[in-house]
This record gives structure tokens, C-alpha cells and sequence, in this order.
């Protein structure tokens, strides 16, 4: 953003310096091509003059020497002729008679303007001059005039305003990259500080020093809203650490309690008495699962370059005899190493859960794939069991959603939660998927590692 600030700005001054310093250069040129058109013409009409008086003296042997003379010291070429337009004096080379312009001169009308000069030419210009008085006009002078001094002047003046718009050019863009990081100073801070939350650094923050007024109030508030997410997130921490004190322990005692009255139970309270032992069994995994979910939605995401094989591999190894046991096939494909954005443990949890699931519904006979794609970065895991219907993945992400089909079996309905929470906080995207012929495929897709500022 820096870079296209100073090119707009440059863009502009570019166009300002171009609209003041191309009319200062043309009229510069125009000024200095009539002054060469003012000054020619007096040494066109003074030879005009002594054509005219040779024309009535008849002496015009004194012609030739001026002309001579002049033509020698200036470079320039002089062409005199009489009434008829037959040639009477010449001096100086290159000056080709122009019929249109001994015309124009006998015609009693004389050059009044020039082409104008620039300094790549013309190289020479030509002044035509009629002879004699008022009406009666005795012959013509052409005057092929050099303009070699006068495109030096306008070349230097160019040069000085290019100079000049050069200047100014590198001044503004010095100018333009301090405005630019002044201005985008608090941006750039905000940027910075976004990257390290986002890191799990909460305690990063703004300083609202430089720049425009309006970015730095937008720094102080973002800093505001920064403490008011930490303080939320360290409220919703503790609570779930008191939940889990005050909840799992009463759980635990209740659970010991009711294994006490075993033996006191008449044959007939059995039945009930295990149905009320699967209840709070149920509900001490469900207390397990929202911890862990509160965990995975509350933690902040302190994510870095992993080795996700690395961390798979031995859970993989100890769900293999798990499955084995269950004479379900077991099949793990792993690169040798794959680096990853994500944070320390939840790959495996995320495995974990999602074959916890498999092992629950594959039956003896079924197979479980884990495959870990080191091209698109994606852990993949597939099973042949009932699977789910599209309106039912649709919905599997959901707190205590369960499959109506699956409703007998253990769970809480949270394992997907946390599973997809867990995805979260590493950047990653964790989506289900049919297999084919039958089964569900859950694919979890990560972020490769970037550095920050990378």
C-alpha cells in the first residue's frame, strides 16, 4: 500500500511538473524563433534596401561585397533578385532559390513568421524580403538564416527545466515515502500486532504515536477491544476451570457413593441400579467433552511450524491394535515429514476423535484409511462403516447433534465440535464427506507454515 501511495503521488506531481514546464518550454521556443524571425528580417530589409537603391543607381556591384561580408561572418546564405526574379547577388552556399517565396516578396509581402524551433531543428529558416518602395518593387532578397545559436538557447533552457522537474521530481518522492509512512505507520502497527494475536499473544499492543489523528484513535480503540477479548477470554477460562472443579468432583463422590450401595440393593434394584450408573458415567463424559470443548473455543491459538507426522504416528500406532482387535482392517499412509501451521496436540486430537467415532461404527469386517496428503496438506480419514446422509453432515458439526439411527450408542454429541474447534485454532477447515461405495471420509485441511512477516 506504501508503494501505491508514493505512485499516486508521484503520478501527480509528474503531471504537475509536465503541465507547468511544457508551456514554459514552448513559449520559451516560440519566443526565441521570433526573435530570430525579428532580427533576420532587419538584415533582410537593410539588404532589401541597397537592392533598391542599386536598382536606381544602377550600381550594383556594391552588392556583392556586403552580402559577401554578411554571409561570411553569420554563416548565412543571401539571394538577391531583381523585378523579374532573375538573380542579380548571391553570397553564401546551400540556398536553393524558392520560387513561392520570390513570389511572396515581389507580391510586396515579406516573411512573418517561422516555423518554430526546437532543438532538433530546423536547421536553417528562410526570410524573404521585397525591395523598393511602397508600390514599386524593384526585386526580392531571400535570406537562408543558420538557427544553430539560437536552438542552443532554447537545448539549455530545456535542460534547465528538465533539471529542474528532475529535482523536484526526486524531492517529492523523498517527500511522498515520509508522508506514506507516516500515514500507514499506524497500519502497519495494527498489521503487526494482528499477526501476534493471531499467534496467541495476547498481550500485544498498539503505540499510537505516529501518524494521522484518525489512525491513531483506530489503534487505541483496537488496543481497547484487545483488552476487553482478553478479559472475556480469561473470564470464560475461569469459569471453566470452576466448572470443572465444582462438577467433577461432586460427580466423582456421587459415583463412589452409588458403588457403596451395591451390596445394600435387593436383587430386583439391579437393573436400575446399573441403568443409574451408565446415566452418570454419560454424564461425566459429557462434563469431559464441554471442558474440552471450552478449552479448544477458549484457547488462544498459539500456533507454529509442526511436524504433524510426527505427533500422529504413535496414537495411529496405538489405535491399529485397538482396531485390530476389533478385526477391523487399519491401514495408515504418512510422508516422511510434513510441516504445518498448527498448534502443539490438536492434530492428534482431532484424529483421536474421529476414530474414536470409526471404531464405534465400523463393523468387524469394515476398514479404517488414514491417509496424510503432504501435496494438498490434508489428513484424510475414511471408513467404511453406515456413514451419514448430505443433510446429516450437514448438521453432524453441531453441539450434541447425534444420528437418529446412533442415538443407543455412547457419546455426548460434542466429539465433532471439538474436533472442528480444535481445526479452528490451527487455521484449518475440517469437513465431512461421503465415501464410496459406503462410509464417511472427514478431511481436515491445514494452513502451510508462514513466518511471520513472510
Amino acid at each position: 500500500m506504501r508503494t501505491r501511495l508514493v505512485a499516486v503521488f508521484t503520478t501527480l506531481v509528474v503531471l504537475v511538473i509536465a503541465g507547468l514546464a511544457v508551456p514554459l518550454g514552448g513559449a520559451y521556443a516560440s519566443h526565441r524563433t521570433g526573435r530570430l524571425l525579428l532580427d533576420r528580417r532587419a538584415d533582410a530589409t537593410r539588404f532589401a534596401e541597397l537592392a533598391d537603391l542599386a536598382a536606381r543607381t544602377g550600381d550594383r556591384e556594391s552588392l556583392q561585397p556586403e552580402i559577401s561580408r554578411y554571409a561570411a561572418l553569420y554563416g548565412a546564405s543571401v539571394w538577391i533578385g531583381d523585378r523579374d526574379g532573375v538573380m542579380v547577388a548571391r553570397a553564401g552556399g546551400g540556398l536553393v532559390p524558392d520560387h513561392r517565396a520570390i513570389e511572396l516578396a515581389l507580391s510586396g509581402r515579406t516573411t512573418d513568421a517561422l516555423p518554430s524551433l526546437t532543438p532538433f531543428g530546423p536547421q536553417h529558416v528562410l526570410i524573404a524580403e521585397p525591395s523598393g518602395r511602397d508600390a514599386q518593387i524593384s526585386g526580392a532578397v531571400l535570406l537562408l538564416a543558420p538557427t544553430a545559436h539560437a536552438r542552443t538557447d532554447i537545448a539549455w533552457v530545456w535542460a534547465a527545466l528538465l533539471l529542474a522537474g528532475l529535482v523536484v521530481l526526486a524531492f517529492a518522492v523523498l517527500v511522498a515515502r515520509v508522508l506514506a509512512w507516516w500515514i500507514l505507520r499506524p497500519v502497519t502497527e495494527l498489521d503487526d500486532a494482528t499477526q501476534c494475536i493471531a499467534e496467541g499473544k495476547l498481550g500485544t499492543r498498539t503505540t499510537a504515536r505516529l501518524g494521522p489523528p484518525e489512525l491513531r484513535r483506530l489503534e487505541q480503540r483496537f488496543n481497547d477491544m484487545v483488552e476487553a477479548v482478553a478479559a472475556a477470554m480469561a473470564r470464560y477460562r475461569d469459569f471453566a476451570f470452576d466448572v470443572s472443579h465444582e462438577l467433577r468432583n461432586p460427580l466423582a463422590a456421587l459415583m463412589f457413593r452409588l458403588e457403596n450401595l451395591r451390596p445394600y440393593l435387593a436383587p430386583a434394584g439391579g437393573p436400575e441400579f446399573e441403568e443409574t450408573a451408565d446415566e452418570l458415567n454419560r454424564l461425566a463424559r459429557i462434563v469431559t467433552d464441554l471442558l474440552r470443548l471450552a478449552r479448544a473455543e477458549g484457547r488462544a491459538p498459539i500456533a507454529s511450524e509442526l511436524d504433524i507426522v510426527a505427533e500422529l504416528a504413535p496414537m495411529l500406532e496405538a489405535w491399529r491394535e485397538v482396531f485390530d482387535a476389533l478385526e477391523v482392517g487399519f491401514s495408515v499412509r504418512l510422508p516422511p515429514l510434513l510441516r504445518v501451521r498448527a498448534v502443539p496436540g490438536s492434530a492428534a486430537r482431532i484424529a483421536e476423535i474421529v476414530l474414536d467415532n470409526a471404531h464405534k461404527f465400523v463393523p468387524s469386517g469394515g476398514s479404517v484409511t488414514v491417509t496424510l496428503d503432504a501435496d494438498d496438506l490434508v489428513l484424510r480419514i475414511a471408513d467404511t462403516g453406515p456413514g451419514l446422509s448430505e443433510e446429516d453432515r450437514a448438521k453432524a458439526l453441531e453441539r450434541y447433534w447425534r444420528a437418529p439411527d446412533h442415538a443407543d450408542l455412547p457419546g455426548s454429541g460434542l466429539g465433532l465440535s471439538i474436533a472442528a474447534a480444535e481445526a479452528a485454532s490451527c487455521g484449518a477447515r475440517l469437513t465431512l464427506l461421503p465415501n464410496h461405495p459406503r462410509g464417511l471420509v472427514v478431511e481436515t485441511r491445514f494452513q502451510p507454515w508462514q513466518a511471520p512477516g513472510g
